[in-house]
């Protein structure tokens, strides 16, 4: 089986650097969390992964947890049959943090924890490293000094390039980028949840980033799929949030739904669609060095990647944007 990536794959991406570091990411990144584990036919992740890459999205993020650790080991095949030839091109990072097998070493931020797990990961995705190797979660059962060490550790041992942090809090993602500097680990990345409906990012972690040097990495940048014209006309029975308790409950939902409907006006004179027009909004500001999507159709990866032809924003717009947004909080 060949494959033979797409000769003008660098020709529309934009690439922007992480914080201080000098590695530079896509603006758009694809994430594995969902739709590649082993319920998903396997020509279907391969052709999401491969269609990615021909549209310049060169950083594939998993984690060890991510369907239990098929995400990993179908990546890991694709990569060999598909891709090893173009490693030197790619950002893999994962993670560890969550939990991942019995017993009690198998979640949170040892040392014996990360290092068995980022020893299984490597092992799974068939990598002698990781681009970017992140700590999930804060363990607050496990000295912050402990799990950055461990972390440490991992570079000085070549098992990843670069370290990252999820989920953290401003008062651990501090503290915890002063140990990383004391070690002079290459600590660049944080990831975190952020879109148009759920801003917390925006109140002290992005101020604490921009001032540590850390660039910053975005998950479930559409809420996942709130953001998008699928719920606008009624929630589908195939979807995700049909299942009671997948995503939010009924009232918050109606709520957000209104919300999308009110800047589904300042999309269309955009000439953008939903989806586009959330990206590109977080795009607009530089301390977002990237976006992770997912997607389970090729035609989604296209969508998102449009939202590059048009980042910029008019003041009027943004404040159309913001007085929409007020309305979530009933200011």
């Amino acid at each position: 089986m060949s494959y033979q990536a797409n000769d003008k794959r660098y020709d529309k991406m934009l690439y922007r650097k992480v914080g201080n570091s000098g590695l530079k990411l896509p603006a758009i990144s694809l994430g594995l969390w969902r739709n590649f584990g082993d319920d998903i036919p396997l020509t279907t992740q391969k052709d999401l992964i491969l269609k990615a890459f021909d549209l310049g999205i060169t950083h594939f993020d998993l984690a060890n947890n991510y369907g239990g650790g098929a995400a990993e080991q179908n990546f890991g095949f694709i990569f060999k049959t598909y891709l090893q030839d173009y490693r030197d091109e790619l950002i893999i990072s994962t993670k560890a943090g969550y939990h991942m097998w019995d017993g009690p070493y198998g979640d949170g931020g040892s040392r014996k924890y990360l290092v068995s797990s980022c020893d299984a990961s490597l092992k799974r995705l068939g990598l002698d490293y990781v681009d970017i190797f992140y700590h999930h979660r804060h363990d607050p059962e496990t000295p912050l000094e402990e799990t950055a060490l461990a972390l440490d550790s991992l570079v000085r041992s070549g098992k990843a390039l670069y370290i990252g942090i999820s989920n953290y809090s401003v008062k651990d993602a501090e503290a915890i980028s002063h140990i990383f500097k004391a070690l002079h680990t290459p600590f660049i990345i944080n990831q975190m949840k952020y879109n148009l409906l759920e801003r917390d990012f925006e109140d002290n972690l992005k101020a604490l980033t921009n001032s540590e040097g850390v660039g910053n990495i975005s998950f479930s940048p559409l809420a996942q799929g709130q953001l998008t014209n699928r719920y606008l006309n009624g929630i589908p029975e195939d979807s995700r949030i049909s299942r009671k308790g997948a995503l939010t409950d009924a009232v918050t939902f109606e709520k957000n739904m209104q919300i999308v409907r009110d800047l589904q006006t300042v999309a269309e004179a955009r000439q953008q669609t939903i989806a586009e027009l959330a990206i590109a909004w977080q795009l607009r500001d530089a301390g977002v060095t990237s976006v992770l999507i997912g997607a389970s159709r090729v035609s989604q990866l296209e969508e998102n990647v449009k939202a590059l032809d048009h980042l910029t924003f008019t003041d009027a717009e943004l404040q159309a944007i913001d007085t929409i947004l007020r309305q979530k909080k009933g200011q």
